[in-house]
């Protein structure tokens, strides 16, 4: 019998890589007549004959074709080469013994490693419906000896030493840290009796416990009992920075929970084979199955993007992904290796072929099937088939990062999975992260929906939800914005219904209603909408068909009581004055909203002009760009962070002391989602408004809607630095509308010069933009943008704020007295303002009335 082989070791099916195979001859080779007319030409003199094997077998470990002991000669052959290697790479024979040292230290904690782990993955029972056990324990043993023999060849840089390295077991790498925005949390040990009475799960406590959150919210009090206990629906509106996120964030991880004791069996204790392993019977048992699907060479598609899912991610997901993500490794490397021949299970021999067509036909019928089941054994194992039952939808990528980091910290110690969907991201990425099937999904509409279209497997069943959350309700279910989200609750309530499904439906402003314009409520047809009409129209739009629980603690302001508004009337020119005035007196974490993408780039340029540097968030960006500008304000105690609408719902960056509206939003939702950025859990912020003249209408509206008790007071400025603050922002205006002129015809005109090459056309002076100037006009302009910034760097190396002592006597010395510069960080904007409104309401001394004196004659 002859056998071809190729040149490679077999690798684990985990790794995602083509993997070479062995032929078994089973036939024989057959010679094929060639035509004589092909050597006439004289270039195939050399060939001999042709010969064709038509009757023989794919083998995925090619090791198995050979015996024993040439498999150790070709082992023994292969370390000696690599000690050759070492040896003429290593100079000094202490060099030598270092790194003999190393390879059999790791090779030796490789086996050890790889054999307690399964053994204590074997020993332990199921818990949460996650299979923890492999099928048998010879596999187990058989895998634990190939894992140690198997020890990656040493890679060869360029003119670089590089030592063997054991990933399996060698010391773990150092996770790269976590981006987020949000404060770090070590173990704070807090007493967590106050929540014990809310049914709150025990693995839950004692995360609530190592966050440090010793005392539910008002929202989380009133909300926990009626969702876990009575599991109703809940309609639930709270100010900015109350605790909503845990509010349901709990009731989900909760029903996750009993989903798990109610549908995950126990393992039998005579096998260690999962309860669907065993409904398979005899043929799970046997070794044919895998052994067909080896020797088959392929695996189902399913299967193999199950098996990539989980190295590909494992490094590029930082964050704690799920805390039952070393079991899922372990099973991965246990379950990849059970099918790959001699490493797995017992080898049979070879049946011999018959040659009635009817018993082959039978055989081959009977090895898909058993292929098929043993497919089905391995995917089970990798990935237990856990169904969606938890969906939170929210408005912004942003916002969905953050809930998902708020579930991962709540659910530490429970072992439930998570994933996030959101746009901006790599679409495989997330696939990758469904393959894993995690019962918790965090998702924008538009993203999830393009998802469903494609039909992935963890989503074509939405049936088992348990529990659908929708956060920002009132501003996602809005006529106009996202008509991906219509299509999913249309589709949620129609034909992936699930009558036991629990909505939570939570926001700032679910209760706060605004009327429709005169002109609209004219229409015959039109009626003024109220509290109930609003939350009427959300329970149709989502689909809740019983009765829910309306918690609303709200108040009529719209905003928390800690926070302080004021407002600037100024110009529209002025804006930019008043802004660079405020960031400048009263430094610290500032957050600058505007309406327009066009406004906020255009207010970066300027700033970054005056030496200001700051980050920008809009919609334009990429999205990791988006996140990183967002880490980075967090970070920083002295930043200021311009940014539309996107930044307006449910961030929670902490310590935010001013939030500044550079344009009035146009509705009091936006106004009160804005504000909410800075005085959250109890803390002190303060709100400010630069309102122009185009602002005033929209200014009156909110004042109208928030049904303000007395006017919002003017935010006080010293009108004594003002000129200064004029003519810096002058120059830097014309620096940057300069800049920003060359910027575009730069761009334009390279375009347009790349498009006349690609046609092979001579371009005119006038198609290029603002025509091409000559040399001298380019050398005046570039003098006069020099002047212009020397002027300015000039006027920013001295002090803004600054006191002249005013005189009449010369000083001793002679000279002037030194101007004395005027302190910034002493008092701050909230200081100055609450000082302000202590003179307005000092009562005036009244003046004695006139003693009435004596007449005198």
């Amino acid at each position: 019998m002859k056998v071809k082989e190729t040149n490679s070791k077999p690798k684990l099916a985990s790794r995602g890589t083509f993997q070479r195979k062995g032929i078994k001859i089973v036939g024989k080779w057959k010679q094929v007549t060639i035509d004589p007319n092909l050597f006439a030409d004289g270039q195939m003199d050399d060939l001999v004959c042709f010969e064709e094997l038509t009757d023989y077998r794919l083998v995925k470990n090619p090791s198995r074709l050979f015996s024993s002991e040439e498999t150790k000669k070709r082992k023994a052959q292969a370390v000696s080469e690599e000690e050759e290697e070492e040896e003429g790479q290593s100079s000094s024979p202490k060099k030598k013994i270092k790194l003999k040292k190393q390879r059999d230290a790791a090779r030796a904690a490789e086996g050890a490693a790889a054999q307690n782990e399964y053994e204590v993955k074997a020993s332990e029972p199921e818990a949460q419906g996650e299979v923890t056990a492999c099928s048998d324990q010879k596999v187990g043993g058989a895998k634990s000896e190939s894992l140690a023999q198997a020890a990656p060849r040493k890679k060869k840089n360029k003119g670089k030493k590089k030592l063997d390295t054991f990933q399996s077991t060698s010391p773990k790498l150092p996770k790269k840290s976590k981006k987020t925005w949000m404060a770090e949390v070590h173990d704070q040990k807090a007493d967590v009796s106050a929540w014990r009475d809310l049914f709150v799960p025990e693995a839950v406590l004692r995360a609530l416990s190592f966050l440090g959150f010793s005392a539910p919210t008002p929202i989380q009090a009133l909300t926990l009992a009626p969702a876990i206990r009575d599991k109703l629906d809940i309609l639930g509106a709270a100010e900015t920075g109350s605790g909503k996120t845990l509010a349901f964030a709990i009731p989900m991880i909760h029903s996750v929970l009993q989903w798990h004791k109610m549908k995950a069996p126990p393992i039998p204790r005579s096998t260690g084979m999962p309860p669907r392993e065993m409904r398979f019977g005899a043929t799970a048992h046997l070794g044919s199955p895998c052994k067909d699907r080896t020797e088959s060479g392929v695996l189902p598609e399913e299967a193999r993007i199950e098996t990539e899912a989980q190295p590909s991610d494992s490094g590029v997901q930082a964050t704690p992904e799920t805390s039952a993500s070393a079991s899922a490794q372990t099973l991965l490397v246990c379950d990849d290796d059970a099918g790959e021949g001699p490493s797995s299970l017992e080898e049979k021999p070879v049946p011999k072929q018959n040659e009635d067509g009817e018993e082959k036909f039978d055989a081959e019928q009977a090895g898909k099937l058993k292929q098929e089941l043993c497919d089905q054994i391995a995917i089970y194992k990798v990935h237990p088939r856990r169904p969606l039952l938890g969906l939170v939808l929210t408005p912004t990528r942003e916002l969905a990062i953050q809930v998902r980091q708020h579930i991962d910290a709540v659910a530490k110690f429970t072992g439930i999975n998570t994933a996030i969907l959101v746009g901006g991201m790599s679409t495989q990425k997330q696939q990758r992260m469904l393959n894993r099937h995690p019962e918790i999904v965090i998702a924008t509409p538009g993203r999830l929906w393009e998802l469903v279209k494609e039909k992935h497997p963890h989503l074509s069943n939405l049936r088992q939800l348990r529990c659908l959350v929708i956060d920002g309700a009132d501003r996602m279910v809005e006529k106009g914005h996202f008509a991906e989200l219509s299509q999913l609750l249309e589709m949620l309530n129609d034909s992936q219904y699930n009558p036991s499904r629990q909505t939570l439906v939570f926001s700032a402003t679910l209760t706060l209603v605004h009327q429709a314009p005169a002109r609209i409520l004219h229409k015959k047809h039109v009626k003024k909408m109220d509290k109930t009409d609003k939350l009427d129209l959300l329970m149709q739009k989502v689909g809740m068909r019983g009765k829910p629980k309306v918690i609303d603690l709200t108040r009529n302001e719209g905003t928390v009581e800690t926070l302080t508004e004021t407002k600037i009337h100024c110009e529209t020119d002025e804006k930019d004055l008043y802004l660079y005035y405020f960031l400048m007196q009263y430094p610290g974490r500032s957050l600058v909203f505007a309406n327009s993408i066009s406004c906020i780039k255009r207010l970066s340029g300027l700033l970054k002009v005056l030496d200001v540097m700051p980050l920008t968030l809009h919609a334009c960006m990429h999205q990791k760009q988006r996140l990183r500008n967002l880490e980075q304000f967090a970070r920083l105690q002295d930043c200021v962070l311009l940014a539309t609408d996107v930044a307006a719902r449910g961030l929670d960056i902490p310590k935010v002391q001013h939030v500044i509206h550079y344009q009035v939003p146009r509705t009091s939702e936006i106004y009160i989602h804005r504000s909410g950025r800075t005085a959250r859990a109890a803390s002190e912020g303060l709100s400010l408004m630069l309102i122009g003249p185009e602002d005033v209408i929209n200014f009156k509206k909110i004042y109208k809607t928030l049904q303000k008790d007395e006017d919002i007071p003017l935010f006080p400025v010293q009108s004594k630095y003002m000129d200064v603050v004029k003519e810096r922002i002058r120059l830097a205006r014309q620096i940057e509308k300069a800049e920003y002129r060359n910027f575009q015809a730069c761009l334009h005109n390279s375009w347009i010069e790349q498009a006349a090459a690609a046609l092979e056309i001579e371009l005119e002076e006038e198609m290029y933009k603002g025509g091409k100037a000559d040399q001298q006009e380019e050398r005046r302009r570039q003098k006069q943008m020099k002047m212009l910034k020397q002027e300015l760097r000039h006027l920013l190396s001295q002090p803004l704020f600054q006191e002249s002592l005013k005189t009449r006597y010369p000083t001793q010395s002679g000279r002037p007295p030194q101007p004395v510069l005027a302190s910034r960080n002493i008092e701050s904007a909230l200081s100055c303002l609450s000082r302000q409104k202590r003179r307005r309401k000092k009562p005036k001394e009244p003046r004695a009335p006139p003693q009435p004196g004596s007449s005198t004659s």
